[in-house]
């Protein structure tokens, strides 16, 4: 068969494709009088070899292959199929599919590499006598005469030394592998297995590194490039040389028209094309550092690290690419702004941190831990435990509204009031020193006043706030001390942001994740965080507190969070002015901003959550809802009173 006749037979194809669906169907026909002296030299040489092999009774099992998975480089994905980070070991690679790989690309490697491929048995007795005479009148080793078969079991199972031992074993293990795979298994593997130089493994990554495209959309002189890397892949990289990559790819060239695998034409035309060169991907940073750093933990623990850096993952995190950026950008320039108005001990020790929660998901749509990932690693949305003060009063209050014997307009006494606590009694105290006698709950929530938060933690007991908080999905250590309504007690951002989501979700609740799914590089799925929502609080009692924290921003110490639509929200201040904090919400988004110094320094005195840190969460929530349309609450006369 010629490839003339074959090229008749197949004229839908593309010419590539023509040509490797020939070279294909030569290697299936192995009984061609073309090809007779070779393959009986390959089976003389073989059956050499196989004597040989006797004395290499411990080499490994080539059959092992049917099964082998190359290590794959794992992608991390926002929620919308971005690429926010890739995570790899020394191996950067991408495995594809035969059929997803160029036939320029194939035909370029055999040409150069391995021409007699879907000829031979696992070894090119012509190509072995050539070597040998080459290196004999060279005095020294200046050709090989390895396959591809042979490459392959040399970078997988043997050591790189160039000894004689080392390179019939070599032969051994090539023809049993080919007696093991087929020709086309035997290709993809290669292909998939190659070092392209720059940690790039693999025709899929090497193409997206040097092209910007994937392997199979690679041209004719793109793939010859690629071809002529395989040689030395540092020293020929377009990245380091391309002048030597060039000169290597007009090598690449010529052989494939020496070998009537293109034409006259084709070659000129590969010749002169002007490549475009990418730019190395193997160590590229994160879109996203917070995000990822914690996803990459999360992986780690759930799978371990080996799975992670070898394993191929596809990981959809629930971030939302553009609302992260907008949340950076908004710690960033308010951080600035703060600094500015002197309330930080130093600009670097001032931080701030910001998550935001979709309360219908309780997906992590945002996380920012710090105002500059490159000063700091930290990540204070997740790692840093801080007091939330009279954030905290509102699980307080959601207690006692789903006790049924409370409801916002229930009255309490703003009055001195002192419990034992230890050795001393404990004298709570409102922010300002003062008292307002008999006050609503509402009016208390409102203005955040101290005394009431106590006396109805007293109440309705304490462990019960505890019961409700772990309900909501908080697992920093709680104790039942007696300044507990107060915020005394150690909370993450993110475990704030989560909990404000299912009053915002009118008490339904799904775990809070910031990955969606986790595949394999096959597709199937490994984790599977789909929301699952249930029902946790009393939705009488979790619309009552919705009601009082709008009253907060409305009418308390929360007016600069003031939107033109219906907000809820808490300020936060401990007394000691080492944290500040707002945290609120709209039925599609729930937001907490913490505001302090890394190193537990007071803030300048008078910082308050409403003065400062309410105007940062506005500003971000103005933007992020641009374009969401306006959403009610739910009243709390929708819902019967338990």
């Amino acid at each position: 068969m010629s490839v003339n006749q074959y090229d008749r037979g197949t004229a839908g194809a593309s010419a590539p494709t023509r040509l490797f669906e020939f070279a294909q169907a030569v290697g299936k026909v192995t009984a061609s009088t073309i090809f007779g002296v070779t393959l009986l030299g390959s089976s003389i040489v073989a059956g050499g070899l196989v004597g040989l092999a006797i004395s290499f009774r411990n080499l490994p099992d080539v059959r092992v292959l049917r099964d082998y998975v190359p290590t794959e480089t794992s992608y991390i994905y926002d929620i919308d199929g971005d690429l926010l980070f890739s995570i790899h070991d020394e191996a950067n690679r991408e495995v594809v599919p035969l059929d997803r790989i160029s036939d320029n690309l194939k035909l370029a490697v055999l040409a150069i590499e391995d021409s007699h491929f879907y000829i031979h048995q696992g070894i090119n007795p012509g190509a072995i006598f050539r070597a040998l005479l080459a290196n004999l009148d060279a005095g020294r080793t200046v050709e090989g005469a390895s396959t591809l078969t042979m490459q392959l079991v040399k970078n997988l199972f043997l050591t790189p030394e160039r000894e004689f031992s080392r390179k019939v074993a070599e032969a051994v293990l090539a023809i049993r592998l080919e007696q093991t795979l087929a020709k086309d298994e035997l290709l993809e593997l290669y292909l998939n297995q190659v070092y392209w130089g720059h940690n790039l493994y693999g025709a899929e990554t090497a193409a997206q590194s040097y092209f910007n495209k994937p392997a199979k959309d690679l041209t004719l002189a793109e793939a010859t490039l690629m071809a002529g890397l395989i040689q030395a892949p540092e020293e020929l990289s377009p990245f380091a040389n391309y002048q030597a990559a060039k000169q290597r790819q007009a090598q690449v060239i010529n052989r494939l028209e020496n070998l009537r695998w293109i034409d006259a034409e084709q070659a000129a035309e590969a010749r002169s094309q002007s490549l475009l060169v990418g730019r190395v991907t193997s160590f590229r940073g994160s879109q996203s550092p917070f995000i990822t750093e914690a996803v990459v933990a999360e992986l780690k623990r759930r799978f371990g690290k080996e799975a992670v850096l070898k394993g191929g993952m596809r990981v959809q995190t629930t971030v939302d690419l553009d609302m992260q950026r907008l949340a950076e950008a908004t710690v960033r320039a308010w951080h600035q702004r703060l600094y500015e108005q002197g309330i930080y001990g130093s600009f670097d020790q001032g931080q701030m941190a910001l998550v935001a929660v979709d309360p219908r998901t309780h997906f992590v749509k945002a996380m920012v831990g710090g105002h500059d990932y490159d000063k700091s690693q930290y990540n204070r949305a997740i790692q840093a435990r801080r007091q939330p003060g009279s954030a905290f009063k509102p699980f307080v209050y959601y207690t006692a509204f789903a006790t049924g014997a409370y409801s916002p307009e229930s009255s309490i006494a703003d009055s001195p009031v002192s419990y034992p606590d230890g050795d001393s009694m404990y004298k709570p105290q409102n922010y300002g020193g003062s008292f307002s006698g008999n006050v609503s709950i509402r009016k208390a929530i409102e203005v955040s006043l101290n005394v009431p938060a106590v006396k109805i933690g007293q109440e309705i007991g304490l462990n019960n706030v505890i019961e409700t908080v772990r309900t909501l999905g908080m697992t920093s250590p709680i104790d039942p001390v007696i300044s507990l309504p107060l915020g005394s007690i150690d909370i993450t951002p993110l475990e704030m942001a989560g909990a404000y989501a299912t009053f915002a979700s009118n008490g339904w609740r799904s775990d809070t994740t910031f990955i969606a799914q986790v595949t394999d590089s096959t597709g199937e799925v490994l984790l599977d965080n789909t929301p699952r929502p249930r029902l946790v609080l009393d939705p009488w009692a979790t619309a009552s507190l919705t009601s009082t924290l709008r009253g907060v921003i409305d009418r308390g110490t929360a007016p600069n969070a003031r939107m033109s639509r219906p907000a809820a929200g808490k300020t936060g201040t401990t007394s000691s002015e080492r944290d500040i904090w707002f945290v609120g919400y709209v039925p599609q988004l729930s937001v907490a901003v913490w505001v302090g110094n890394d190193d537990n320094r007071p803030l300048r005195g008078g910082a308050t959550g409403g003065g400062y840190v309410a105007p940062v969460w506005r500003d971000f929530m103005q933007k992020a809802l641009a374009s969401e349309p306006v959403q009610q609450f739910r009243s709390p006369s929708e819902f019967d009173r338990p």
